[in-house]
């Protein structure tokens, strides 16, 4: 093989947008080596720059006619440039909300802002692996860069220890995980490549012997680790109230988004003769997860166990788009994870202000914050109503559009048990409103009567006004924009070829075909007609 001819099986440019990150990455580390402690006056926003070049380069390979790269080891089709889209732009509000934060701990910003890119890269190339080892090294990178910033307040007990069970379980399902590859490679006669995995085990008759079942169930545990469900969530309540909130803010939006493309692709992919056991399987997990999340969630006195239990509540409404393995569920899935990034990180930016002026995230210090911080609380109460399903906000089409999804694809109860679950999420995040718009100023919390005096000139204040700001209007205005953003997510699943077989085995239409009853449509300024 000549040169030329591998240039062109190679295909680099598909990885442009990683290229973009990896480069930001290494210029920061270099000035932060240099320049020090001063060098954080501009890393964070050369940081966030080259984050915004990299979702330029990925809107210019929507449409590339030849997404495969490196010889089948990376595909680039527009599925992992939704993902990949997602987890650059939720680093990129992560750094925004980062920089007060760390600083104010005493802590490096360029070390912090350098593993944060190292996750970023690696859940970038885990939305697009086509291959087992680069699944399994990309998922590393995200996963141990994830162990570092957890643990990275390292004066901070709580910081300490939840690092430690997050590397102790996130080690033991990286194990169960890439034994259930492993599994998978043996039974498919030695392939790596996942379309050349699913075409040899139907070749080889394999498809529903006890070793893919085993391997079925190591690959959705290490699946179900990374998006939080039940019952593998344990470590997240403890990591999420441990670590620093903006880490917890990219955990529950870039690993989760990360941890959703890995399953769509992989599953769909590899185990196509066991479509109806991954979905028996993703069904008990939405279930377990969307019961347990939500009701946990209602006895919860700390802001970030409260988001903990509702993400793990939130990811089983997601699975319902997994479950019903149509093109309408996946579109539906991904258009709210699309949602889900700005209502959830613009709920984390909030804690943070409100952190960072009291020096605690305890639900009953909120009371009275109205008449303190207009601002935050207005900010506070959008997310939450959207994250509640509360029209019209982007919340509520993002569910409407999966139960939709779920109803037509005979999901009933899925879709029952999820109507209700939002119910029981509505009531615990309108106590929180509830408990800061109160008048009397008797009801008021010590800590809100001796708040400080809000100062956005502080250094690092402004980027949480404009992260604030920016989530919240998105948040508002993503309602009245549902339309063009599913059919960004619809084309997504469409135009993707790791989906087009299961799309043609499903017989229910795709929704770029079908029309949704008239009163389903979320018609001008975001209402239901």
């Amino acid at each position: 093989m000549d040169f030329a001819s591998l240039v062109a099986q190679l295909n680099a440019g598909t990885i442009l947008p990683e290229g973009i990150v990896i480069t930001t990455l290494l210029l920061v580390l270099i000035a932060d080596l240099i320049a020090g402690r001063s060098s954080a006056r501009w890393t964070p926003y050369g940081a966030i720059a080259g984050l915004f070049a990299a979702m330029i380069a990925l809107y210019y390979q929507w449409d590339t006619s030849n997404p495969i790269a490196f010889l089948g080891e990376f595909n680039g089709d527009p599925l992992s440039v939704v993902f990949r889209g997602i987890i650059a732009l939720s680093s990129a509000v992560t750094i925004l909300m980062s920089i007060r934060y760390v600083e104010q701990t005493g802590t490096s910003l360029g070390e912090f802002i350098t593993i944060l890119l190292t996750a970023t890269v690696g859940g970038m190339f885990l939305c697009g692996a086509d291959e087992l080892v680069t699944i399994f090294v990309s998922l590393e990178t995200l996963s141990i860069s994830s162990y570092l910033l957890t643990g990275y307040m390292k004066r901070d007990p709580r910081s300490n220890e939840a690092a430690l069970k997050y590397l102790l379980i996130g080690a033991s399902s990286s194990a169960i995980f890439l034994y259930g590859i492993s599994l998978l490679y043996g039974l498919s006669g030695g392939e790596t490549r996942l379309s050349a995995i699913g075409t040899n085990l139907a070749t080889l008759g394999t498809g529903e012997s006890l070793g893919l079942v085993i391997a079925l169930v190591f690959v959705i545990a290490g699946i179900a680790f990374k998006i939080s469900a039940v019952p593998f969530h344990q470590w997240t309540p403890d990591v999420y109230e441990g670590s620093p909130t903006p880490i917890v803010a990219f955990l529950s939006v870039g690993s989760k988004a990360a941890g959703f493309a890995l399953a769509i692709r992989l599953l769909a992919a590899a185990f196509p003769s066991m479509e109806a056991q991954w979905h028996y399987v993703f069904t008990a997990l939405a279930v377990l997860s969307m019961i347990l999340g939500n009701v946990v969630a209602l006895t919860q006195t700390s802001m970030k166990r409260l988001l903990a239990y509702s993400s793990i509540g939130q990811a089983g409404f997601v699975m319902i788009g997994l479950i019903t393995g149509t093109t309408e569920g996946y579109a539906s899935m991904v258009f709210y994870l699309l949602v889900y990034l700005f209502m959830n990180l613009g709920g984390f930016i909030c804690v943070i202000l409100f952190s960072l002026r009291t020096g605690t995230d305890q639900i009953s210090e909120y009371a009275g914050l109205y008449q303190k911080d207009p601002l935050l609380t207005l900010g506070l109460s959008i997310c939450l109503l959207s994250l509640g399903g509360i029209p019209p906000f982007a919340g509520f089409f993002g569910k409407l559009y999966l139960f939709w999804a779920g109803w037509r694809a005979g999901a009933y109860g899925l879709v029952l048990l999820g109507l209700i679950t939002s119910v029981v999420s509505i009531y615990y995040y309108i106590r929180v409103i509830k408990m800061m718009v109160v008048k009397e100023p008797q009801e008021m919390s010590e800590v809100v009567k001796n708040y400080p005096e809000i100062r956005w000139n502080l250094p690092g204040m402004r980027p949480l006004q404009i992260g604030l700001i920016s989530t919240v209007v998105a948040t508002s205005i993503a309602g009245i924009l549902s339309n063009p953003l599913f059919t960004l997510a619809n084309d997504a699943i469409v135009n993707s070829s790791v989906l087009q077989a299961e799309i043609t085995r499903t017989a229910v239409p795709s929704v770029a075909t079908t029309k949704l009853p008239p009163n389903l449509l979320p018609g001008e300024g975001g209402q239901v007609l």
